[in-house]
């Protein structure tokens, strides 16, 4: 578990000042939501990655790595690049 922390604490950022505090991938305003609503909706990778051109595989990698962690119980809170775990 811990590379996969490591691998979306550079990607995924939680920031009061971009949209609302929602998770978002680093450097963008795409929230981690969107990213796993698509992925739902079509698992088709490469559609993904042409619909948002800014996104990388990493990113994507990250916004699983970060909902898994989630839905395993693990709070977590990060704000631009400092990370608190609760």
């Amino acid at each position: 578990m811990t590379g996969e922390r490591s691998t979306y604490q550079n990607h995924v950022i939680i920031d009061p000042g971009i949209l609302a505090g929602k998770p978002v991938v680093r450097g963008t305003r795409i929230p981690v939501a969107l990213v796993l609503q698509h992925l739902a909706e079509n698992p088709d990778l490469e559609d993904l990655l042409a619909a948002y051109l800014r996104l990388t595989l990493a990113d994507v990698k990250a916004c699983l790595a970060y909902t898994q962690t989630l839905v395993e119980g693990e709070a977590v809170m990060q704000i631009s690049s400092t990370s608190f775990w609760l």
